[in-house]
Order: structure tokens, then sequence, then C-alpha cells
């Protein structure tokens, strides 16, 4: 009998932790779909890359509301590289979503024949994607119209081999400015470290990174 009240405590000890886990998880869901939909697409970042790293969520449905949360918060490369991920699950109705937002982040740097694939490949996974067929017509028509000025934007595009800070990170930048003009380091410095954590090119104002740091540990001396 005391064996089974053993036993007992311990089911009961254990269950309540489990439902505890789903419901962190619910809301954690809650919060980034809250974030989108309110489109402060940086907090949505935030809230998606914790689905991944807190509750192990990558569903590709999961991978696409992240990939739309960067190209929205002006990350547009954390976008792509996302975007390429949904690709290579297997899923084609997404993949399809993905590789066509691919093409769409490619004509506006002026890959157009990378965007043209991209719309090519979007309508190899799903013949029914009726905005990439239309990307993908319009764009072709415009290449035969614009061939030779096209391959000019190409070379131009392959000597720019410096990573470029994104929008996003142009933002926080500038935002980090204001700061310093009042003299407020201390969130300067803050308000660059966490755009870091979500987007690596913000490391091209490494220097300036830098210099907040120092003044901030001669301030505190």
């Amino acid at each position: 009998m005391m064996l089974q009240a053993k036993v007992l405590l311990v089911i009961f000890l254990i269950i309540p932790s489990s439902w505890k886990r789903i419901g962190e998880k619910n809301n954690a869901i809650d919060q980034a779909e809250q974030a989108y939909m309110a489109t402060d697409f940086e907090q949505s970042v935030r809230y998606h890359l914790a689905l991944s790293t807190d509750y192990e969520i990558n569903t590709p449905e999961a991978k696409f509301n992240l990939a739309l949360s960067y190209q929205n918060n002006g990350q547009e490369e954390e976008a792509k590289k996302t975007y390429e991920e949904i690709i290579r699950t297997g899923n084609k109705t997404l993949g399809s979503f993905a590789s066509n937002q691919i093409g769409v982040l490619q004509g506006r740097e002026n890959n157009h024949k990378d965007a043209l694939a991209y719309f090519k490949t979007a309508l190899i996974l799903n013949p029914d994607n009726d905005v990439a067929r239309y990307n993908y017509e319009l764009l072709s028509r415009w290449l035969e119209e614009n061939e030779e000025d096209s391959e000019k934007e190409e070379k131009d595009q392959e000597d720019q081999d410096k990573v470029e800070p994104s929008n996003y990170a142009k933002r926080m930048k500038a935002q980090a400015d204001e700061f310093v003009d009042q003299f407020r380091f201390d969130e300067a410095l803050q308000t660059m470290q966490r755009a870091l954590e979500i987007d690596e090119t913000v490391s091209y104002y490494q220097n300036f990174i830098q210099y907040l740091t120092d003044v901030n540990e001669i301030n505190d001396k």
C-alpha cells in the first residue's frame, strides 16, 4: 500500500510539470503570432527565434513566419537563409511560397536572373502558385527588353563583395546615434547589442559598438 502511494505521488508531481511546459509553449506561440499581427516585427523575430531555441518548434510553418518577420524587419539576408531552409524541408507548398519570396528579394537587389530562377523554382514546386507565375512572366518580358542593362547590373552586383548592413541594422544605428547625441551611451550600446542578437549584419558597425563599449567602461570607473 505504501509503495502504491509513492508511485501515485511521483505521477502527481510529474504531470503538472508537463502541463506547465505545454502552457508555456502555447503562450510563446501566441506571443509570436500577436507580435506579427501587431506589425512589431522586431519582437516577432525574437519570439519566433525563441520558439525554435526554447521549444524546438522548427516546422516549415514556424520557419516561414520567422522568415516573413525577418523580411518585414529589414533583415533581408536572414530572411533569404530561412526561406532556403524551408525549400529544403520538402514541403512543396511552403517551399514554393519561400522561393517566390527570395525571388522578390533578389529582384529588389537587381539580381534579376537569380530572381527569375527562384520564380521558376516556385512554379516547379507548385504550378498553381499564381503570384510566382505572374512574377516570372513579368520579369521574363522585362529581361528580354532590357538584357543589356541587366547584364551591367549583374556585373556591378558581383563587384560588391562586402556585406552591407540590413535596413534594420541601419535603423538601429540611427537610433543609437540619437542616444549618443543625448550622451546616453549605455542605452546606445544596449540598442546595438540587442540588434546584433538577431541580425549578424549589425556587425558592420563593430567599430561603433567597440567605441560605445569603451566609453561605458570609462564612465563606470
